[in-house]
């Protein structure tokens, strides 16, 4: 029988063997960078990684256009007691591609599957009846592939999730916030700007004034609230008054039952500028609302004490991220963790240097460091109930102190 640290070292090897392979997905992936809900080449990629090695059961389009799944053991066959599940994410932003790192996501979710099988072939005697799924979670930029996902059943059968994101820190934990995107959009009436303007209606008068509402509201929100956006049409000639407009907006709070609040807030600010106006305004929330992440302390210590094992060195105080990821909203049905990491780069996410660094050979060690402290987590709970119950306690105990 093996124990748990040969399992591990099992596991740091396969990594290991595997990293030449490992760096050449992700970088083919940073390469041809996909918007969300068009990475095909990324779920193309991984799903001939997987392929290649026929114990792992592999669908492609897995109820999405680009998701896949790929599921792998018990050792034996047999029943699975166990399924944990590793999660890659590969869409790109708009004009500077991969600034978020999501290739390196998809490597660290490649790399810590691979890893745990061969920690779990290890051990054959008795054999620990644990399935490994590793899914393919589109369009988290902006359209919340996740969940979709999560509606269409994809993490109905899974018992943990794990992934890690690119930052520039490593932490085994920071919150991420509950985000609601609203598009607003105002009706007038167009009118010669100079000959006849008291005939029009002028809908950017709403706009600005719905701009300006919401930034004095600002002073009156939680400091840790967010609200910010854009006036995405603003009309059409200087001597027309513009009949149109239209605003995006995004509204983040650290917990997501603080959303309603703030949507209050800022649905009256919109309202206001239409009243003032004259015009007509319509409000829509076109896409999910992504919730914050649960956090898990018995995943987190765990993450940390094997992350402190192979060299990571944790912010002794991390920072507040103020990002948002429709993790969250797997957090909220399914035990798991979101650690951070750092790539050798002091740039920040969503920047042209960012996106640099997320392609660059010196991001692998700490990519691949952070797929093998994944993976010894992953172990751990696997092989120790009572580890497992713990983890299930703490996810229990989180939920149930959102709802206070």
């Amino acid at each position: 029988m093996a124990s748990r640290q040969q399992m591990k070292d099992a596991l740091q090897r396969c990594i290991d063997a595997h990293k030449e392979e490992l760096h050449s997905l992700s970088h083919d992936i940073w390469s041809r960078p996909e918007l969300a809900g068009n990475e095909a080449h990324a779920h193309d990629r991984l799903v001939r990684f997987f392929s290649r090695d026929q114990t792992w059961t592999v669908q492609s389009h897995y109820k999405l256009p680009t998701a896949f799944r790929a599921s792998w053991g018990p050792v034996g066959g047999g029943e699975a007691e166990l399924n944990v599940g590793f999660l890659c994410e590969y869409d790109a932003l708009p004009g500077i591609g991969h600034a978020c790192g999501h290739n390196l996501i998809s490597e660290v979710g490649a790399a810590a599957a691979v890893g745990m099988k061969a920690a779990l072939e290890t051990q054959t005697d008795p054999p620990v009846p644990v399935q490994i799924t590793v899914l393919g979670t589109p369009a988290e930029e902006s359209l919340g592939g996740k969940i979709d996902l999560i509606k269409a059943g994809a993490f109905a059968d899974i018992d943990l999730v794990f992934m890690a994101h690119p930052a520039q820190q490593d932490a085994s934990f920071l919150p991420c916030i509950a985000l609601d995107e609203v598009s607003v959009k105002y009706h007038g009436k167009a009118s010669h700007a100079s000959a006849y303007p008291w005939e029009g209606v002028n809908a950017l008068d709403a706009a600005v004034l719905a701009y300006n509402n919401l930034s004095a509201l600002r002073q009156q929100l939680k400091p840790e609230w967010r609200l910010h956006g854009i006036i995405k049409h603003g009309g059409v000639k200087p001597n027309i008054i513009p009949a149109y407009t239209e605003l995006e907006f995004y509204m983040r709070t650290p917990l997501v039952k603080d959303l309603c609040d703030l949507k209050a807030k800022a649905e009256a600010c919109f309202r206001a500028a239409a009243v003032a106006t004259g015009c007509q305004v319509e409000i829509t929330y076109p896409a999910h609302a992504y919730y914050n992440i649960l956090p898990n302390a018995t995943l987190a210590n765990l993450y940390e004490t094997n992350g402190k094992a192979l060299g990571i060195q944790f912010a002794e105080q991390p920072g507040n991220f103020s990002g948002s990821t429709d993790f969250g909203n797997v957090s909220f049905i399914v035990p798991g963790i979101h650690p951070f990491f750092y790539i050798c780069t002091d740039a920040f996410n969503h920047t042209e240097e960012y996106t640099e660094a997320a392609g660059a050979e010196k991001a692998q060690l700490f990519t691949l460091r952070t797929a093998k402290a994944l993976a010894m987590t992953a172990v751990d709970v696997a092989c120790c109930p009572a580890l497992l119950r713990q983890v299930r306690e703490d996810f229990s105990l989180a939920k149930l102190k959102q709802e206070k």
